[in-house]
């Protein structure tokens, strides 16, 4: 009796080990008891940069299992663009969504998408983005500065918003135009004859009323999203040049998530770059009639005028990329990967 019963009592030991051995080993997304909350901010409202956000969102939910929770804060909610990125770099904001050319202060490879002339139009811009060695290397850019990029997609082609008409490029010519901050966008206006002014996008409808600055450089469903057409309704569409978007988490919050959680939060970005693309397609051309419903002019560059352009422009790439080593050999990436893209 005694022997059975340290016999019994041994298995009942192992058994009750093997539980709590069991236990530790499970995913951490099932011990999880409270949702990690992962803030995502971007300066834009109700275009591709929150629908991304949405599906990223919904994704990484599902995934998890709930194990985190997303919080969306579009319109600079959390912020101006740099505060917004000072925060993913210290991990107050776990996710931010913008054109990466904001993040040119941080690292001036950013701008490199900025480069006019790199790609034949929205379709190949978005292929050249997912393009597997230029991807990777692009989104590793901000690791040694606390962002580790997630999401790579596009916006539109560019156009110039300006507040009085702009019949053609010449009339360009001494206005005071917002650009996102880099020096790529920066001597695109400067080839034009006018002076590039950084400005954060909550500040610029404010400053386009006010004329302070007399248009943007920038987008045709953003401008129309955020209804620039009250305060400047005339868009110069020159397709110089393509807006695109970078999602980064913070890197600092990324590394302490248990490790399949990374990896969800990472793929999550992926896919939801890949699967924003048809609903921005989509939305660029819903947004076109509502600027002209809402008064808006839209004119288009001639035959002649759009070639004197891509001339004037084609060169700026290499001369600003080649100021520095690191984003040089990034832009001949780019570049390759545009030649061998069909």
């Amino acid at each position: 009796m005694k022997t059975e019963s340290k016999g019994s009592t041994r298995r009942s030991v192992m058994r009750g080990m093997g539980g709590v051995a069991g236990a530790l080993a499970m995913p951490s997304i099932a011990r999880a008891q409270t949702p990690m909350i992962m803030k995502v901010g971007t300066p834009t409202l109700n275009d591709d940069q929150h629908e991304w956000m949405k599906i990223f969102a919904s994704i990484v939910e599902t995934n998890s299992k709930g194990a985190i929770k997303a919080e969306l804060y579009p319109a600079s909610q959390l912020g101006l663009a740099p505060r917004m990125i000072e925060g993913a770099q210290l991990g107050t904001i776990q996710v931010i969504v913008m054109p990466p050319e904001f993040l040119s202060g941080v690292d001036s490879r950013y701008e490199v998408l900025g480069a006019p002339g790199m790609f034949k139009d929205i379709a190949h811009a978005q292929r050249c983005l997912l393009a597997p060695e230029f991807n990777k290397e692009f989104l590793s850019i901000g690791q040694a500065k606390g962002l580790t990029g997630i999401g790579l997609f596009i916006n539109a082609q560019m156009i110039i918003n300006c507040r009085t008409k702009l019949e053609g490029l010449a009339d360009v010519a001494k206005k005071k135009i917002r650009v996102l901050g880099s020096a790529m966008q920066t001597e695109q206006i400067k080839r034009l004859g006018g002076t590039g002014v950084p400005m954060a996008l909550g500040e610029v409808l404010p400053a386009v009323q006010q004329g302070t600055i007399d248009g943007v450089l920038g987008s045709l469903p953003v401008m129309s999203a955020l209804r620039f057409y009250d305060a400047a309704k005339y868009i110069l569409e020159t397709e110089h040049a393509t807006i695109t978007v970078a999602s980064l988490a913070s890197k600092t919050w990324l590394e302490k998530l248990p490790k399949e959680l990374q990896t969800i939060v990472v793929d999550a970005g992926q896919k939801a770059s890949r699967d924003v693309y048809d609903w921005a397609i989509a939305f660029n051309e819903r947004q076109r009639k509502v600027w002209t419903d809402n008064g808006g002019e839209i004119v288009k560059l001639s035959p002649a005028e759009h070639e004197k352009l891509a001339a004037l422009m084609k060169p700026i790439g290499e001369e600003v990329a080649s100021r520095k080593p690191a984003e040089k050999a990034l832009f001949d990436l780019l570049r390759k990967t545009s030649e061998t893209v069909v």
